[in-house]
């Protein structure tokens, strides 16, 4: 029956409507990311995000209680989230379902407009693989969030000549950058292509307004950002936060240029060969927009000077569809006849959604609960054995908080990481200025009464040598080690 369906799509491709597109990756989406709707935590960014969310709903804006390196839109999607369905690990990631298949949606759009519905449904379907497995990518991460509205504002740029969608398209697209900051270079490189593009006949008019309206968007949603923060009287701490931080986050943490060469190399190798064999007409306008945007998003990469795993979110959906055309076009996968055991081989992709149905189902059987791991059962050790709450540090599975109504002890602590980050500290009006004055001021001045760390794992990162003696030794010295959950250990301060 699915090879007679699946059949069916690839002969009849070209009378496929949005709406069943659009069913078919909502499923795939679903099927592959439900197993990971009941665990605690998946990437540590994204129980940093819900912190953040859980503190404005609470009425405080981002950056005031708590403190994170992202852009406010990212708080303010979980914020909105947690306000309508409370604390709902599920709610969560069905969002995550839903912000894949939006970015799928329109990478299939994209594609349809660059070459044909047949080609954007397959770069659609890579899509959800890509952005929903491997490594920690089943969790909603700023990159998911900033795609589901980037892909959107680029199809209406390409669709699209008029003034109305434009401005539609820079709103969009404001929302993406303040989401997630390194995006704005795919935003200028756009802004500058959008010129060039009204520009083709020498309608400088034209051209001049197009790009105006374009850059007003994103301007508009920038701007409603900071109101907020210019009322209550702390732009200061609005332009510290979005803007001033993620600066001296980059020049603190680039990566060796030797890193970062792999990618470059392998995507340079992808343009010179399908250009040479005209694999690409890099001359059609759709893919014109949709290389100018991968040019961005690369030219962010290197001026971040990192590619983290989930960095590529905002890579793959414009790159798959390229890719996909190129695909299309080769002898060799033209001359490839759909075969049955073909749909075997599709079906071996999500191996990870496999191995996590099965730990649910022996989670349910075990625990007679389908929701599992540290989060979520090192909170209820800690509330079923009256254990302090309210003088509490989560150096790891830090999502524990939220199940216990419980604050991180400072601004540097809502993202463990962050204690060792000390270039941010100045940008969240942080009194202490290094990692080991913030480190000593919550262990010594604050001496939490809980802590839970990861068992058997270095605290903080390999390379925070210093940062680890201290922490290792006091906890020895002052703490004991009162319960061991899962893979997690709770300890208690020792009375002197």
């Amino acid at each position: 029956m699915s090879y007679t369906l699946i059949n069916s799509i690839l002969k009849n491709h070209a009378e496929l409507k949005d709406r069943t597109v659009f069913l078919i990756i909502s499923c795939v989406s679903l099927f592959i990311r439900l197993p990971f709707f009941f665990r605690d935590y998946i990437d540590r960014d994204e129980s940093t995000f819900i912190l953040m969310g859980q503190s404005w709903v609470e009425g405080h804006l981002p950056y005031t209680e708590l403190w994170d390196l992202k852009p406010p839109i990212t708080f303010l999607v979980f914020a909105g989230i947690i306000y309508v369905f409370g604390k709902s690990f599920i709610a969560i990631r069905l969002l995550g379902v839903l912000l894949v298949t939006s970015t799928a949606f329109f990478t299939y759009k994209i594609g349809q407009e660059a070459h044909s519905k047949k080609t954007g449904l397959w770069a659609a379907l890579s899509t959800v693989i890509l952005l929903s497995l491997f490594g920690s990518l089943q969790g909603v991460m700023s990159e998911h969030i900033c795609m589901a509205f980037f892909m959107p504002g680029l199809y209406l740029l390409i669709k699209y000549k008029k003034w109305k969608t434009t401005l539609l398209a820079g709103l969009l697209l404001g929302i993406a950058v303040m989401t997630k900051m390194n995006i704005a270079y795919a935003l200028l490189f756009l802004g500058i292509f959008i010129f060039y593009d009204h520009n083709k006949k020498q309608h400088w008019t034209k051209a001049i307004g197009y790009s105006s309206l374009f850059g007003l968007g994103i301007l508009l949603i920038i701007a409603l950002t900071l109101l907020p923060y210019y009322l209550q009287g702390i732009s200061e701490l609005w332009v510290s936060s979005v803007f001033k931080a993620p600066m001296a986050y980059i020049g603190a943490r680039r990566y060796s240029i030797l890193k970062l060469a792999p990618t470059f190399v392998v995507l340079a190798g992808f343009f010179f060969y399908t250009w040479k064999k005209q694999l690409l007409n890099f001359k059609i306008v759709p893919i014109q927009y949709v290389l100018v945007a991968v040019l961005g998003v690369l030219f962010a990469f290197y001026k971040g000077g990192r590619i983290n795993g989930h960095y590529l979110i905002q890579l793959h959906p414009m790159l798959l569809v390229l890719v996909a055309i190129a695909l299309n076009k080769m002898e060799v996968f033209k001359r490839i006849k759909w075969k049955p055991y073909y749909l075997f081989i599709l079906l071996l992709i999500p191996m990870e959604t496999y191995l996590e149905y099965i730990n649910i189902a022996k989670n349910k059987y075990e625990r007679d609960t389908f929701f599992n791991g540290e989060g979520i059962s090192v909170p209820k050790y800690i509330q079923d054995n009256n254990l302090d709450t309210k003088n509490i540090l989560f150096l790891g599975y830090h999502i524990g908080y939220w199940a216990l109504d419980a604050k991180p002890p400072t601004k540097a602590a809502t993202h463990p990481s962050n204690i060792c980050r000390d270039e941010l500290f100045p940008f969240h009006n942080n009194v202490r200025t290094t990692s080991m004055e913030e480190l000593r001021y919550i262990m010594e001045t604050l001496q939490p009464k809980t802590i839970v760390t990861r068992k058997n794992r270095r605290v903080f990162d390999k390379k925070e040598e210093d940062e680890n003696s201290y922490i290792d030794a006091y906890l020895v010295k002052h703490y004991k080690v009162v319960a061991t959950v899962e893979k997690a250990e709770i300890l208690q301060r020792l009375e002197r």
